[in-house]
């Protein structure tokens, strides 16, 4: 079903900044000195997009989002103007879904529902989990649960995640998101065969659309 508020598809932000501290596997040790954009292709040349741990859980995942379009403009602000975008079914196929935002306080109700000693979670379902505690919780709900930490409310990038890499063929690929021709024009050229130079998405391209119309509300 279409859905103007919708996509079947997800889409993973590469960045500039290095990967969680506690992520010491051999493989990522280059990722620190790689740009966004350099991220991104390496991904697409290798077939792999490497889990790294999350907050929170210390548990390995790759994130993705399915922000529609212009949601994704301001998404991109936050990582970068770089990522890859697959079908909902490659992720599911993959183990893969929606994270799970949880309440701390439901996280205390569950460690005392399985008794002390026992882990609330098993460890590939709480790879999903992030905190929510938006801004709006009662003040009593945030000293009890969430002392001294500022709100916390990522439910705005309708998080998917797989709990380990995730490996695929470029005919999975759905589209890629770039910045600027240029940045598509450097890609490798068997890169852009394969993914077919229409399914190339140019960030810099819609920004100027939504300056000349401005049907919605964009950063600076």
């Amino acid at each position: 079903m279409h859905r103007p508020d919708f996509s079947e598809y997800v889409v993973h932000f590469t960045k500039d900044a290095a990967p969680l501290a506690e992520d010491q596997a051999e493989h990522l040790n280059h990722i620190p000195g790689m740009t966004a954009k350099e991220r991104l292709f390496a991904i697409l040349q290798d077939g792999r997009l490497r889990a790294t741990r999350m907050p929170w859980t210390n548990k390995p995942a790759v994130c993705f989002t399915e922000c529609t379009w212009f949601s994704l403009m301001f998404h991109a602000e936050r990582y970068s103007r770089f990522g890859v975008g697959f079908h909902k079914s490659l992720l599911f196929a993959a183990g893969g879904g929606p994270a799970i935002y949880l309440p701390p306080g439901l996280m205390e109700h569950q460690k005392q529902h399985v008794g002390e000693g026992n882990y609330p979670f098993h460890e590939r379902l709480f790879a999903f989990i992030t905190p929510f505690v938006p801004p709006f919780a009662p003040q009593d709900y945030k000293e009890k649960y969430w002392t001294n930490k500022p709100p916390i409310d990522f439910s705005h990038e309708r998080e998917w995640r797989v709990p380990h890499d995730l490996v695929f063929t470029i005919d999975k690929v759905a589209f890629v998101i770039v910045d600027t021709y240029e940045d598509m024009a450097q890609a490798p050229t068997q890169l852009k065969d394969a993914i077919g130079r229409s399914n190339w998405l140019i960030m810099a391209n819609h920004q100027r659309i939504e300056e000349i119309w401005p049907l919605h509300y964009l950063p600076d």
